[in-house]
């Protein structure tokens, strides 16, 4: 039987649905999408950039799309790493606790050509009470284009 796959966005609960680049319910959004691995020790998401996110060299992606793509990415990826790590699955029913960028760093080591697909992986480095440590790298036609490391924290209730 085949596991149905779920995007960690989607589990987000009402409130958290209206980022610009992954949030559901932002009608003029990027809609970004981030799937756990099979085995569940990496999340991935894909996505080929519309070519208005061109940066300031033509036919390479704005650095800032980049920047915007990991930060959506590695919370969606903290929220289901911390997710995981209290033994639970995630389903078309979890509303998954919800994280934030305190931290995002990022070493840009090729252009990232526009056409192509965008693939972002990203692991967890450390998982704790509140906090969740990632790290990420960022591929285009097989190469390596940009890595990132995060420091997401869990959103408060009050928040």
């Amino acid at each position: 039987m085949t596991k149905k796959k779920i995007a960690i966005q989607d589990t987000y609960g009402e409130r958290f649905k209206h980022c610009w680049g992954c949030g559901s319910d932002n009608e003029s959004g990027l809609h970004l999408k981030s799937y756990p691995s099979e085995d569940g020790k990496s999340c991935i998401a894909e996505i080929v950039p519309d070519d208005k996110y061109t940066g300031g060299v033509p036919q390479n992606l704005f650095g800032g799309m980049i920047a915007m793509l990991f930060d959506c990415h590695g919370t969606a990826s903290a929220a289901y790493f911390k997710h995981r790590d209290k033994g639970l699955d995630l389903t078309e029913d979890t509303v998954i606790g919800r994280f934030i960028t305190a931290r995002l760093e990022i070493n840009f080591k090729k252009p990232t050509p526009m056409a192509e697909t965008v693939r972002i992986i990203a692991e967890p480095l450390e998982i704790g009470d509140r906090k969740v440590i990632v790290d990420m790298k960022m591929y285009a036609k097989e190469e390596l284009r940009a890595v990132a490391k995060m420091v997401a924290v869990a959103v408060k209730d009050n928040m």
